[in-house]
């Protein structure tokens, strides 16, 4: 029984040279030249199984990226068509070999809620009634909870968002920089 037959890819000799150097740059990511490596044997006629054993990768991943391909193939060809130049059909190759943006989940909090935490770790605990000198990441959340901003939040998450403003973490905290 013999598999789907594998999507054709032909290369111009620009798109291939794009390509090749891609895969010899010491500095591309190893991604693109797995799946630049992908195309280009590909084109040399290789089936899909021969190449996913070559590459050390499965069947599906070699279909994808020769689809991939063969999907922006009129695009790449068209641009070609319009310019001599070789950067615009460069960028355009790696724009085709890179990851498509991912959905990912919802925010959990709101922009509005994170300013609204924000602020109150910078009023005094004594303006909320709390019989401290000075907020820590759990009373921050309480309170937080209290004032009705969220129905609920952890102490870590409160610790993120004081990170100078930033949702990475930091070795300064807005709390550090506001004392002065």
């Amino acid at each position: 029984m013999r598999g789907r037959k594998a999507v054709p890819i032909d290369l111009t000799d620009r798109q291939r040279r794009c390509l090749e150097k891609i895969v010899g740059r010491a500095t591309s990511e190893k991604r693109l030249v797995m799946r630049a490596s992908i195309v280009v044997d590909a084109n040399k006629g290789l089936s899909n199984k021969e190449i996913a054993q070559h590459r050390h990768v499965d069947e599906q991943t070699v279909r994808r990226w020769r689809n991939r391909w063969s999907k922006a193939r009129e695009r790449l060809l068209t641009l070609e068509e319009e310019t001599q130049a070789q950067k615009p059909l460069a960028q355009a190759i790696t724009k085709v070999l890179m990851d498509l943006p991912r959905g990912g989940t919802r925010p959990t909090f709101t922009a509005e809620q994170i300013v609204k935490i924000v602020a109150i770790s910078l009023s005094s605990p004594g303006e909320s009634d709390r019989p401290i000198n000075c907020w820590s990441h759990r009373e921050l959340a309480d309170e937080a909870v209290s004032q009705g901003i969220v129905e609920s939040i952890s102490p870590r998450s409160v610790g993120r968002f004081l990170k100078s403003g930033r949702f990475k973490t930091s070795s300064k905290s807005i709390l550090a920089q506001s004392g002065g």
